[in-house]
């Protein structure tokens, strides 16, 4: 179970108390103050804080005293205008606090992301908790032949039985001896700060993860691109929704020149221009290399 029912009900609480306020506020996000969106088997995503609408952008842009133009066209255009010539600092304006339940390898992946504040839940101080992440039959693959941190073919069968019974086998035999080495009574036992270390990389974590919406879009194209590591992707995608209800015209530029704009090289560029002439462009001929040719002939063919 991601919450336990004591800590739902703790949240509907929080949630029951409305109150006013003159600050900006998103109605869509509204909606997603302090519920738990589950991802994996035990992890979570819940918007805890957050600053700022499409408004403030657009407003951080005119740098004006009010909430903008009357006009939502008129702040689209800008946000896409923002958004298309690379322009973050109004994207700063915006500000989001997650708690974020995930598995200490998809952690230690998120963390290179260094743009956030972050506080993680303290091994030293609490006992962890019996949950580790257990992959589904359909994410269980083999390292992949063409990408050196990918996955390929699905492990299948017997195949795929042993390696689940390892992965579970070994993960509660690692909490046993954590348990085992704590102190108890009588005897003095091994420091927290010791014993976890012991535990394996698939234990659960959480922390508190605060971020900037141009950062959040960063770290959301990486994350939810396709090619990303599945365990992390699903984190992303949850709050890629999240994103999408708070600042929706910010998301539809996000979407539309990020996610799913592409980034050309000048040989790419040279490449397509010298295409469009009638040439034939082979890889020796394009002067890009195997894998920079694999990518460009994955996107125009």
């Amino acid at each position: 179970m991601t919450l336990t029912p004591e800590q739902k009900a703790e949240i509907a609480e929080a949630r029951s108390h409305a109150r006013r306020t003159l600050r900006a506020t998103s109605e869509g996000m509204e909606k997603h103050l302090y519920v738990a969106h589950e991802v994996l088997d035990h992890g979570l995503v819940r918007v805890i804080d957050y600053m700022g609408d499409d408004a403030a952008i657009t407003q951080a842009a005119r740098v004006s005293y009010g909430r903008g133009t009357k006009a939502v066209t008129n702040d689209e255009g800008l946000i896409r205008y923002l958004m298309r010539h690379w322009h973050s600092t109004p994207f700063e304006m915006c500000e989001v606090k997650f708690h974020v339940k995930l598995p200490v390898f998809v952690a230690r992946q998120w963390i290179r992301h260094r743009t956030a504040n972050v506080n993680e839940y303290s091994a030293r101080y609490s006992i962890l908790d019996r949950e580790f992440y257990i992959p589904a039959p359909e994410h269980l693959a083999a390292q992949s032949t063409v990408n050196n941190q990918g996955r390929g073919e699905l492990l299948e069968g017997a195949e795929a039985a042993r390696v689940l019974d390892i992965l579970r086998e070994d993960a509660m035999r690692a909490y046993d001896h954590y348990e085992d080495m704590l102190s108890q009574e009588g005897q003095k036992g091994l420091a927290r700060e010791l014993a976890r270390m012991n535990l394996p990389a698939n234990v659960y974590t959480q922390w508190y993860w605060k971020i900037d919406l141009h950062n959040l879009f960063h770290f959301l194209r990486l994350r939810a691109d396709a090619h990303a590591q599945y365990e992390i992707r699903a984190y992303a995608e949850v709050m890629c929704g999240i994103a999408r209800d708070w600042v929706p015209l910010a998301y539809a530029a996000f979407e539309d020149y990020r996610l799913g704009g592409v980034n050309l090289s000048g040989k790419a560029v040279e490449v397509l221009k010298r295409r469009l002439a009638g040439e034939a462009v082979t890889q020796e001929t394009s002067g890009m290399s195997k894998g920079e040719w694999r990518e460009f002939e994955g996107v125009w063919g």
